[in-house]
């Protein structure tokens, strides 16, 4: 608008400033003063017209300018709005929150409330019993008033002392089923991850041995001339030849299985050979004896590398090799003396023990059946001082020794090997003496220790290594215990057979009872 104006103005001024100048050209000349009025006339108008133009051009420019500026700053305030409706809503949501808390922090107050006068009833009950408790102690106290000061002390040391003694004897009784439980679930689980980690076959031997012949024709052959031939091969090789009316077989015996098995092999090498005569008989038993030894000494090896225990004696591996031929309640005791190691291991490697002590505990517990037959003395004790003699470590000897009870263990590899020797001489299968002949077996033992005057009863334990006898405390005194322990167990070595020995314990006891009503 302010151009526009300028626009007329200047417009005016060229027409004023035309008109001037057209007088001045009038009073001089009026030709030329018209033509050159006319000329700055239109440029006056030339002028204006551009100068009109621009104005309006500027005049645009604002209008836009203003209009932009306007729609910015009402942008601007619609954001505004929008901000503070959010901030609004946000409050809004808050005081429903706060409202909410306040309507539980209500309701937890009314209940804290409610607890707080039910335990001011149980106080105020409370407080009953202690002015009660306080009445009995001011008569006690005026009781006790009239002891000395020693007296006084001796009965409130007494007092306490036994309530003390109760509350530790249920507090140690707690502790120790808890302990027990405990102990018995880990066991197990140590017991049974020992079983699935390690299973064997079993191989089951008698004490005889069949040697199946191509005819019965041979027999006569085996026998010889009066006699001689069996003979030889009898004192040979220290077993038994029974020739009887089985059709195509004769039978070794012998309580020695390598004797069984250096004679079996003689006479299968005589028939297979044909010339059968003592010379001959000789020289095969000698072979023979020479190649089962070679075959001792390779088992020894092959069950020390299976049960990985190294650095073993020479004498020792020849000790294992001979468990080879030995079988206890049939079952093999080489194959027994490698899973009981395999089973330490496992059992040791989880109770943070050593497992290649274990192992060769394990290994060598029952290496004193390879003497037993040739020393007096049980197996256990036999193998730990055979074990001592070799340079064996302490606690190997004394696991191996303990393993039956015989010494007391000094070790926890002790208890280990006990068990495994259990798991692996119980499981099914490894043992086929039939339930009949188990319980016959017991059943005499039991029988045995019955038969003896003063016996309460007896109880066959531990597969029948161990008996039990319970005797009348009144018939008999601790001397004449003694003296029956040692009658049952003469009795037990000559009526009975079994393998092993077997631990006879007596128990006296004596019981007082008293009622209090």
């Amino acid at each position: 608008m302010e151009m526009a104006i300028i626009a007329v103005c200047a417009a005016l001024t060229g027409v004023g400033m035309g008109y001037v100048v057209r007088m001045m050209i009038g009073r001089s000349g009026l030709s030329g003063a018209e033509q050159q009025a006319e000329m700055v006339l239109k440029s006056a108008k030339a002028e204006s017209e551009t100068i009109r133009k621009e104005a309006q051009v500027q005049a645009k420019t604002d209008v836009l300018k203003a209009r932009e500026e306007f729609e910015a700053s009402t942008k601007q305030r619609r954001q505004e709005l929008t901000a503070l409706e959010e901030r609004i809503d946000q409050k809004e949501s808050n005081l429903d929150r706060k409202v909410a808390m306040i309507d539980k922090k209500e309701h937890s107050i009314d209940s804290k409330i409610k607890a707080v006068e039910e335990q001011s009833v149980t106080l105020r009950e409370k407080e009953q019993e202690a002015e009660k408790l306080i009445a009995r102690e001011k008569q006690e106290l005026q009781r006790v008033a009239g002891m000395s000061r020693e007296e006084a002390r001796k009965t409130l040391m007494d007092r306490i002392e036994s309530e003390v003694h109760s509350e530790m004897g249920i507090l140690i009784r707690k502790l120790h089923e808890k302990a027990q439980e405990r102990a018995e679930r880990d066991a197990r689980k140590i017991v049974c991850l020992a079983i699935e980690r390690f299973a064997s076959g079993h191989s089951s031997e008698m004490m005889t041995s069949s040697v199946a012949l191509p005819s019965d024709d041979m027999k006569g052959r085996i026998i010889g001339r009066d006699g001689r031939n069996i003979r030889s091969l009898e004192a040979a090789t220290g077993v038994n030849v029974l020739i009887d009316d089985t059709p195509e077989a004769v039978v070794l015996s012998s309580f020695d299985p390598i004797r069984r098995e250096i004679a079996r092999q003689s006479l299968e090498q005589l028939l297979a050979d044909g010339r059968i005569h003592p010379a001959r008989i000789e020289e095969v038993v000698a072979k023979v004896s020479e190649d089962v030894g070679e075959t001792i000494r390779a088992a020894g090896e092959e069950s020390a590398y299976m049960a990985d225990v190294q650095d073993v004696d020479p004498e020792l591996i020849r000790m294992i090799g001979r468990l080879k031929f030995r079988t206890s309640y049939t079952q093999n005791v080489l194959q027994h003396s490698v899973e009981v190691a395999h089973l330490m291991g496992t059992m040791a490697a989880e109770l943070e023990l050593e497992p290649a002590v274990a192992r060769r505990i394990g290994l060598f517990h029952d290496v004193g059946k390879a003497l037993d037959h040739e020393v007096e003395g049980g197996h256990a004790v036999i193998g730990a001082d055979l074990l001592k003699r070799s340079g064996e470590s302490a606690i190997v000897v004394n696991a191996v020794a303990a393993h039956h009870e015989e010494v007391e263990g000094e070790s926890l590899y002790a208890v280990l090997c006990s068990a495994a020797d259990t798991i692996s001489s119980s499981r099914l299968g490894a043992r086929s003496a039939t339930a009949g002949i188990y319980i016959k077996r017991l059943e005499k033992l039991e029988g045995i220790a019955n038969d003896f005057d003063g016996v309460k009863k007896s109880y066959a334990i531990q597969a029948g290594r161990e008996v039990r006898v319970v005797v009348d405390p009144d018939a008999m005194d601790d001397n004449a215990a003694a003296v029956l322990a040692r009658d049952i167990r003469g009795k037990i070595e000559t009526d009975l057979k079994y393998p092993g020995q077997i631990r006879v314990t007596v128990i006296r006891e004596t019981r007082c009872i008293e009622f209090a009503h």
